[in-house]
Parts: C-alpha cells; sequence; structure tokens
C-alpha cells in the first residue's frame, strides 16, 4: 500500500516519544492518512523505581536501574548497526511534523479519554506506554492493539530479545502484536515476526531491532482491526513476565557468553 492508497480511518496510535515509536508512527501513518498520534508523559525513574522495589524489592529494583542506565549511555557506541537496521527495514525514526499529535500527562488520565472520545478511532495501537488500567481499557470503545518487542507467551514483559538469547532460545527473538486485555502482555495474538539479532546486536539494539521489522505485522493487524476482522489466538506454552535484567546478570551473560 501506497501514500496514495492509505486508508481514510482514523486510527489511533499512543506512544511515550522516542525515535523507536516513531518508526512505528511512519510506518502506520503510510498506512492510514488519519492517524492521529496521542503522546503520554514518561513516568520518572524515581517513581518507577519505587514501584519496582515494592514488587521485587530494592536489590533487584537498583540493580535494573543500573542496567537501564548502562543500556542509555551504551547506545552512543551502537549508532553505525542502528543505522544499518534503519536501512535494512526502510525504518525512519523522525518525527513528522504534519501528523495531529495529542498530549496528555498519562494514559490513565482523564484527558486520554477526553482524547480518545474526541478522535473516535476505529482502533488504538499502544507502543511503550505504561500499561492501562482495566477502568480506562473498558472505557475505550474501539480494538485496543499492544505492540510488544518480545515473543509471548514466553516473553512477557521487558527486554523480550535479550532473554530469548538468554535463555539460549534464540528461534524465539522477535516481536508481536496483541490485543490489550487485563494481563501483562497476555491478550490475544495477531501477528508476530521472528528475526534472528547480528553478533553485533546488543541490549542497546535489540528494541530498534523488533520494532523495525514489525512495522508490516503492525499495519496488517491495525487492517484487520479496521475491518472488524480481527482472529486473536491464544497459544499454549510457557508464560513468564519478565523484567530487566539486573546489572549483575548483564555483566556475567556478556563476560562469560557475549550476550550483552
Amino acid at each position: 500500500m501506497t501514500d496514495i492508497e492509505a486508508r481514510t480511518e482514523t486510527v489511533a496510535i499512543l506512544i511515550q516519544p522516542g525515535p523507536n515509536p516513531e518508526i512505528v508512527v511512519n510506518a502506520v501513518k503510510a498506512a492510514f492518512a488519519n492517524l492521529v498520534v496521542i503522546e503520554e508523559q514518561a513516568e520518572s525513574k524515581k517513581r518507577f523505581i519505587r514501584r519496582r522495589a515494592r514488587k521485587l524489592g530494592w536489590v533487584q529494583a537498583l540493580g535494573q536501574l543500573a542496567t537501564m542506565v548502562a543500556s542509555k549511555y551504551g547506545k552512543r557506541f551502537t549508532t553505525k548497526r542502528a543505522g544499518e537496521i534503519l536501512e535494512e527495514f526502510g525504518a525512519r525514526p523522525d518525527r513528522d511534523p504534519a501528523i495531529r499529535r495529542i498530549a496528555v500527562p498519562s494514559a490513565n488520565s482523564p484527558d486520554f479519554l477526553a482524547a480518545i472520545a474526541e478522535i473516535r478511532p476505529a482502533a488504538l495501537l499502544l507502543v511503550s506506554t505504561r500499561m492501562l488500567t482495566a477502568g480506562t481499557l473498558g472505557a475505550i470503545p474501539c480494538p485496543v492493539l499492544n505492540l510488544h518487542a518480545g515473543i509471548t507467551p514466553q516473553y512477557r514483559g521487558l527486554q523480550g530479545g535479550y532473554w530469548s538469547r538468554a535463555m539460549g532460545d534464540e528461534e524465539n527473538f522477535g516481536t508481536t502484536v496483541h490485543l490489550v486485555d487485563a494481563g501483562v502482555d497476555t491478550g490475544g495474538i495477531l501477528r508476530q515476526v521472528r528475526l534472528k539479532p547480528s553478533k553485533r546486536d546488543t541490549m542497546h539494539t535489540y528494541p530498534l531491532l523488533q520494532t523495525a521489522a514489525a512495522t508490516g505485522i503492525v499495519v496488517e493487524a491495525l487492517r484487520d482491526a479496521v475491518a472488524g476482522d480481527l482472529k486473536p489466538l491464544k497459544i499454549a506454552g510457557p508464560s513468564r513476565q519478565w523484567y530487566h535484567p539486573p546489572i549483575w546478570t548483564w555483566l556475567w551473560n556478556g563476560v562469560t557468553r557475549g550476550i550483552w
């Protein structure tokens, strides 16, 4: 489908601003002319860590924070590989100023639901956002899809690409588009794409690779949602929610196995 053939149904994407979500935004814009992007503010790291500590304990939470910091600053050393990924998949991470955007403080704020009521999208896609509460999800009158950087149900949660490699399960390195329900990446599976990472890929580039490779299945799933032709699957198999690896796990796997 070319830009000229883009559909006229209104589709909305909820994102937290960043280059990876913009790859999806630009791909969807080429398929749906009336795209509207809703941008929520990112949760503060302080609040994030406190919430994680309540669930996993302070040792794990601080260890994960250290890995997140290392991942953020390590990206500056992977610009060449990132450029190769963008070129391979024809992905565009730039922000298109022509796309209509609405800013909200949170996906679970009244402002977000007011935006949905005003836009009246035929489908809503989530990319790199916080989880929707049951109340918010129940108030959205259209199908809600999520782009997940991991193969579900095996790699729900965070860093699905890294954990598939760390677990010796590289055949399940990939990306999933699924319906959103009350669980963590537990909704019915709509599309999946599996791929083989380069030996030069690391935690710094896994999400970019997984996102760039998935734009096609995102558009396919949105077309099905708009047409009322969704056929979600429940795939049997091990199901586990993952988090960022603590810094000691990340370093150990990197030094001993070359999995960074």
